[in-house]
């Protein structure tokens, strides 16, 4: 054995140093403050972040929905923004209604004419809620156009109710109520759309909400555009 190994396989205390003390015991209360204490931290900074990047989140989902609407609206001059409020169409709420939970409805114009309504809505999918956005013009009933604005569709399938242009082409002048059909190609009876191999689910779900927002405020809709300030 060398002269320098202790004889227990611990080094050795050098010449004129204090040998080590016992390990200082750590206490329940002290763990639970210092525990506490990360844990508030943490949570403080989740907080900070979260606060100091919403304004920036809210910006881009606003700048998205107007570039949203303005796209099935084949771009209007302007448009209003319409709360849904006691079965009716309403550009002012009456006082002391907030326009929180309310659902909302943009209409557009073309110099004083009325270019349709354009309607955000969701229902489930295959995988998650889908929600996309149409315009519909009550004058000639006709679909004006879709938009998917959120899917969690499976990639490849479900995702090409937004990536397949041929689907989101056959909305454009469709009139409603809209039925799905297996793709067969060639002509269409009226409102029948060829959903996506692979993705029926996911077209039902885009067919059926648009049928549902309809059969919902589709009475609104016609009552509001004859009635519409110009």
């Amino acid at each position: 054995m060398s002269g320098d190994a202790h004889p227990h396989g611990t080094s050795p205390v050098p010449p004129g140093a204090a040998p080590p003390g016992p390990p200082r015991d750590i206490t329940p209360p002290r763990l639970l403050v210092t525990l506490g204490g990360a844990g508030v931290l943490a949570g403080l900074l989740i907080v900070v972040a979260y606060q100091s990047t919403q304004p920036a989140i809210q910006a881009h989902k606003a700048e998205v929905l107007r570039a949203a609407i303005h796209e099935v609206l084949k771009a209007p001059d302007r448009y209003d923004t319409l709360y849904v409020y006691d079965g009716a169409l309403r550009r002012r709420l009456p006082d002391g209604v907030g326009p929180q939970g309310l659902e909302t409805v943009y209409h557009g114009y073309r110099g004083t004419t009325p270019a349709g309504f354009a309607m955000a809505a969701g229902q489930p999918g295959f995988q998650d809620i889908v929600r996309l956005i149409f315009g519909y013009d009550p004058a000639t009933r006709t679909i004006l156009g879709m938009k998917v604005l959120e899917s969690k569709e499976t990639p490849g399938l479900g995702d090409k109710i937004e990536r397949d242009t041929a689907f989101v082409r056959q909305f454009d002048g469709v009139a409603p109520p809209l039925s799905g059909v297996k793709r067969r190609g060639g002509s269409r009876a009226a409102g029948e759309i060829d959903m996506i191999t692979g993705a029926t689910i996911s077209s039902r779900t885009v067919i059926g909400i648009i049928n549902a927002t309809l059969e919902r405020l589709g009475p609104a809709l016609e009552r509001y555009d004859r009635e519409a300030p110009r």
